[in-house]
């Protein structure tokens, strides 16, 4: 019982551990909103990427972790890092419909995430995927252009998914869906598919993620910490959905122990 395999952190910010304590014991939609998208605006670049994706990657090999997946600003930086300390690691291209460090837009971000796995596509430790970053953070038609680059490129979609009852609330108000079946309408899902935190499930819900062998990513400690309420894993394992686990960034949850997680 000393050897095990290495851990798989399935969702995170690796950057964020320069964030750790930033903003602490808020719910989601003000934490993001009031602190720390500000704070990513006024903070954030090259050199901000490189400080906190070296120390995440050093906490997480300490702590077992031998392949992350990544979500956030300057990809490229990250993928550097990644190679540099033999780490395995998922990049995934972060894109909103707002400038964010590194992307002036969607289409600028979408545009670098297809050079960076042009110059990554035969890594040996190393994928690409299209990081959108939630349903109400993302219009139809940028989800439009991932659907059809994903389809060409032959690559993962990771994106956080009914993080919190307003996110569905909100949704429902304002267009008539659940956010997964919106999803399913544009013809996201599917094996490639990573619904990240999924706290919000109902029968229909299910019924999606089983219909297009799309998996969850479970981040019991971030779901935690921001008050968002509870993944039901069992009810996704009965049905047969692939569940992951992720730390998620630091910045909500302020370790990245992925053998916390499963404890809690």
């Amino acid at each position: 019982q000393l050897l095990a395999p290495g851990l798989i952190n399935a969702h995170g910010h690796a950057a964020m551990t320069l964030s750790r304590g930033l903003a602490d014991d808020l719910p989601l939609m003000t934490w993001l909103r009031e602190h720390i998208w500000p704070a990513e605006s006024q903070w954030v670049d090259e050199a901000f990427i490189q400080a906190g994706s070296e120390l995440a990657i050093a906490e997480q090999l300490q702590s077992g972790i031998t392949c992350f997946s990544d979500m956030y600003f300057h990809p490229e930086v990250v993928s550097q890092l990644v190679h540099k300390h033999g780490i395995r690691a998922q990049i995934t291209i972060p894109v909103l419909d707002f400038p964010i460090p590194g992307a002036r837009d969607a289409d600028e971000a979408l545009r670098k995430g297809v050079a960076l796995f042009d110059d990554l596509k035969h890594h040996p430790r190393l994928s690409i995927a299209f990081g959108p970053h939630a349903p109400y953070s993302v219009a139809d038609r940028t989800l439009e252009n991932i659907r059809t680059l994903v389809a060409e490129m032959d690559i993962g979609i990771h994106m956080h998914v009914h993080e919190t009852a307003h996110e569905v609330e909100e949704a429902l108000s304002k267009h008539g869906e659940r956010p997964l079946a919106r999803l399913a309408r544009l013809q996201l899902l599917g094996p490639r598919f990573q619904a990240v935190h999924m706290t919000q499930i109902n029968d229909d819900d299910i019924a999606l993620l089983v219909e297009h062998n799309s998996s969850v990513i479970h981040c019991p400690e971030s779901n935690l910490k921001l008050a968002s309420g509870f993944c039901p894993v069992e009810r996704l394992w009965e049905a047969g959905v692939n569940v992951a686990i992720g730390t998620d960034g630091a910045a909500s949850n302020n370790d990245l122990d992925l053998l916390g997680e499963t404890r809690t």
